[in-house]
């Protein structure tokens, strides 16, 4: 594909589309993984950013930006993982922050804990536990629903 045809507009789309493959209901822009998108040339150049040092989906989430973009016609990829600045909960899209309540996973908030309990609303919460299924999530409890749930730590 010739870059006088594509604009980083559209490469943004299509890197919308990429789900995290921890999280699928949120794609890895929502999730602010992706940094940048530049065009020089023919070439097109994606930034990414590790949600945490070492973590293991980051080797999925390029292979499926390379492969997305390879769909779409493009021939030149650059695809840079950058460390600094490290990335934070800050990065995250609102859109994406709703997206996992709707999922059941309480979204960062300011002061470090879930302020309720994304199945049923209610403010009284405790933490079961400061490790989840993933080291970017907590253990929590809704003390009246009694259903456990995740919450994305702050980072």
């Amino acid at each position: 594909m010739s870059a006088q045809t594509l604009t980083v507009e559209q490469v943004w789309e299509w890197l919308e589309q990429i789900p995290d493959p921890e999280i699928p209901v949120i794609s890895i822009v929502d999730l602010g993984v992706v940094r940048d998108v530049t065009l020089q040339d023919d070439k097109v150049k994606v930034v990414i950013t590790p949600t945490y040092s070492g973590c293991p989906a980051m080797r999925e989430i390029a292979e499926s930006i390379t492969s997305e973009l390879a769909g779409r016609g493009v021939r030149q990829l650059s695809l840079e993982t950058r460390i600094a600045p490290a990335w934070t909960t800050d990065w995250m899209s609102d859109t994406g922050k709703s997206k996992l309540e709707a999922y059941g996973i309480a979204a960062p908030q300011a002061k470090g804990e879930p302020k309720r309990c994304p199945q049923c609303k209610s403010t009284a919460v405790e933490k079961i536990s400061q490790f989840g299924s993933t080291p970017c999530k907590a253990q929590w409890r809704c003390l009246d629903c009694l259903e456990p749930f995740e919450y994305f730590k702050c980072i």
